[in-house]
């Protein structure tokens, strides 16, 4: 954006002193002047028994102004002096702002201002800013980390598929139905791939319509579809809670609940296992827990669960361990409807995932005050 030069603001800042000081050195000396107009006669006077005269205000005038002027070019230049100096001691955290920002702007994002000193406003903004950075880095990173993971993952069963054509053009007598079952799964799995990754850049961009919801009602439904895969891998699913009203997207919060229930279901014992899903409400928020039994989950595994592609090494992986976005999605959809993901591990083995979402209430304040969606309510 071009804009005409113009002064600078530590110049603003001497003048404005400057002149402060001036302003205030003129009214100090009308002060005195008119205090000692109180005591000085108009007319020349004979002093009683010395045969002198005493001062008047002729001679006052005389004697005073010259050292009132020399006083106010005194305050002049001590003023443009020291507010020059003052101005620059006060704007020296602008100038290394303003130099980060330079930086930020030309791409270097981890650079950071440290400001050092006690707290105020300009160490808020600093402090700020360096907060501001940081994100904005780690953001980026997680960005091209992404880019990177996905177009890996895409290329994966495109290379297969390539192959498989070129298998079939090299040998016509292949099976043409065993190389159209592979192929077919090899695009199914490209689809899943790319739906999910539509959801998450739906997501993110929180571009959906909010609903009054319940979330038990959601779990049930969730529950209902994945109990024949359930009881084909011989575990049981318990569901218990109560009402738990919040405001979002309907469909998106039937996929975050899918999304849990079939990572609860494939990630569990061979075979007698458990999954329990429950929605408890609170004061401020909605909480909808999912857990399963299996087996023991390292700490440093936990918290990569939720990173896209990370399927987690020492889990139970077969043919319906997905394209490693489930927790992702899970994570994105949870952000944006303002709440909270947590995944401990079970002493006894297995996961606990827990879900924490605005109460309706609470949510429709929120949104009251928010000009980045469009709240309905039916």
């Amino acid at each position: 954006m071009g804009r005409a030069p113009g002064l600078s603001v530590r110049l603003k800042l001497t003048l404005s002193y400057a002149g402060f000081v001036m302003l205030a050195g003129a009214l100090l000396l009308a002060v005195v002047w008119v205090f000692l107009l109180r005591y000085v006669p108009d007319g020349a006077l004979m002093a009683p028994g010395y045969g002198s005269f005493i001062p008047n205000r002729s001679d006052l005038v005389r004697a005073f102004t010259p050292a009132a002027a020399e006083a106010l070019a005194f305050l002049l230049v001590f003023g443009l002096v020291g507010g020059w100096i003052l101005a620059g001691r006060m704007l020296a955290p602008l100038t290394r702002i303003t130099d980060a920002t330079r930086m930020a702007a030309n791409g270097s994002l981890s650079h950071r201002i440290r400001l050092p000193g006690r707290r105020d406003e300009l160490r808020e903004l600093a402090d700020s800013f360096d907060t501001m950075l940081a994100r904005l880095e780690s953001h980026v990173a997680e960005q091209r980390r992404f880019a990177a993971n996905a177009s890996h993952e895409l290329r994966t069963p495109l290379a297969i598929a390539q192959a498989l054509l070129d298998v079939a053009r090299n040998d016509p007598n292949r099976d043409i139905g065993e190389l159209v079952d592979r192929l077919q799964a090899v695009n199914t799995r490209a689809i899943d791939l790319t739906e999910a990754l539509l959801l998450l850049s739906r997501t993110d961009q929180r571009s959906f319509t909010r609903l009054q919801v319940d979330l038990s009602l959601i779990a049930e439904e969730a529950t209902e579809t994945l109990l024949p895969l359930a009881e084909k891998r011989g575990l049981t699913i318990e569901t218990s809670g109560d009402m738990t009203p919040t405001i979002g997207s309907p469909e998106l919060l039937l996929q975050m609940t899918t999304n849990l229930v079939h990572n609860a279901i494939v990630h569990n014992l061979p075979e007698q296992g458990t999954v329990w899903v429950t929605t408890n409400v609170h004061p401020e928020t909605v909480v909808l827990t999912v857990e399963n039994t299996g087996e023991q989950v390292a700490p440093q595994v936990i918290s990569t669960l939720a990173e896209p592609f990370q399927r987690g090494t020492q889990r139970i992986r077969n043919d319906h361990a997905g394209v490693g976005l489930g927790l992702a999605i899970v994570k994105s959809i949870t952000q944006a409807h303002d709440g909270t993901l947590t995944l401990t591990p079970r002493p006894a083995g297995g996961l606990r995932v827990t879900v924490r979402l605005p109460l309706a209430q609470v949510a429709l304040d929120r949104a009251d005050t928010s000009a980045q969606h469009t709240l309905i309510t039916p």
